[in-house]
């Protein structure tokens, strides 16, 4: 009897364990504590970085191959680096971290929604900023540690005009301006698909709503959830041109002798404008455009939680920060360095700090929870 009474006090004890903890299950990789690791100095981080002798990196850019021709040049540590597209990389780390399979060190990629939401959230990569960076890199770039941010702008051809006949982000919905706006396929570039989404969230829909106002000079009328999704529907209802990549959208807009109708523009990325002189393409951005002039998105360095090179991997995030690090990319325009020392080439470009609040900015935790909405909202208008 008394053994059968001590079982159930037992019991009792535990259940009460259980409620006074809320009923929570076991908690999950997303939920346990941040990865704890001691901070070396740069020379104690180099020291143990070549002790490991070599660093694995998966990079959605194709100057992962430069950037690591300097690193070994620098260090002496080795790099196997390899160049994927988003969802490639994606589904690698998400393999290999479910079967616990040691593979990359590190990550250098885009696409803020999915890398928070189904890699950084389930534990497979985590978050480190270099100790001696912290008070270099702007606050807002260093969780998720953001490397370089790239920008795509209204760009339009400036043959004819002497300024952009664009101030406001509703002509392109407005019927004068019919078929004037090309724009990759969203379904094609994850960046472009997480833009869309964050002009549905309230910060962008508010905005969007005014420059409405200040358009029309009358008040928005929804008929969809917000003033983001209405501008959605208004520019491909006018006709807006899908194409399949930024290069051949440049070209269309930039080509020179083009009928003196409406001056086409397009939306992509900055870097493009150098076609004015490699290809004799007649190419300006719109600088400042209701309520915004375009977007950025970023490339993220994010450490393998399974990493077997670690310190190798930290000590390669800290080298984008430099100049030799950031120089692959910076030899283009269009590319900003989250470390404001790295310079922008100026007779072509300005500073990062210039464009930023002319852009739309990606929310990681935003574009993972409602990116889903808005392609099943573009799927009305696009197929």
């Amino acid at each position: 009897m008394k053994k059968m009474f001590s079982v159930m006090m037992l019991l009792l004890i535990a259940t009460a364990f259980v409620f006074a903890s809320g009923g929570k299950e076991a908690p999950s990789p997303a939920d346990a504590a941040p990865v704890v690791e001691p901070e070396l100095t740069h020379e104690e981080l180099v020291a143990a970085a070549q002790k490991e002798g070599k660093v694995v990196v998966y990079a959605t850019s194709s100057r992962i191959a430069k950037a690591a021709e300097g690193f070994t040049k620098q260090y002496g540590i080795a790099v196997e680096h390899a160049n994927l597209k988003d969802f490639e990389l994606i589904e690698k780390i998400t393999k290999e971290g479910e079967a616990g399979v040691v593979g990359a060190d590190f990550v250098l990629a885009q696409d803020s929604g999915r890398l928070v939401g189904e890699l950084m959230a389930p534990g497979y990569l985590y978050n480190y900023v270099p100790p001696t960076l912290k008070d270099v890199i702007p606050a807002d770039m260093q969780n998720p540690l953001q490397v370089f941010a790239i920008n795509k702008v209204f760009i339009y051809n400036d043959e004819y005009v002497s300024e952009s006949p664009y101030t406001n982000i509703w002509q392109f919905a407005d019927p004068k301006y019919k078929s004037t706006l090309q724009f990759k396929n969203p379904f094609q570039e994850s960046v472009n698909a997480n833009f869309l989404t964050m002009c549905t969230s309230p910060q962008w829909a508010e905005k969007i709503a005014q420059a409405y106002e200040d358009y029309y000079g009358k008040p928005i009328e929804l008929t969809t959830p917000n003033a983001g999704y209405e501008w959605i529907k208004a520019i491909y209802q006018n006709d807006l041109i899908s194409g399949t990549s930024d290069t051949s959208i440049a070209e269309n807009v930039g080509i020179k002798g083009q009928s003196k109708g409406n001056t086409p523009v397009g939306l992509f990325v900055y870097s493009k404008v150098r076609y004015s002189t490699t290809k004799n393409l007649a190419l300006k951005a719109s600088m400042d455009m209701n309520p915004f002039s375009g977007f950025y998105y970023s490339l993220y360095a994010l450490m393998c939680k399974n990493a077997a090179h670690p310190n190798a991997a930290k000590l390669f995030i800290e080298y984008l920060f430099s100049a030799e690090g950031f120089a692959p990319w910076g030899a283009d325009c269009g590319t900003y360095s989250a470390n404001p020392a790295n310079p922008v080439q100026e007779d072509i470009d300005f500073p990062f700090d210039v464009w930023k609040p002319r852009l739309v900015a990606e929310n990681g935790d935003y574009c993972f929870e409602h990116r889903a909405e808005v392609e099943e909202f573009l799927n009305q208008y696009i197929y």
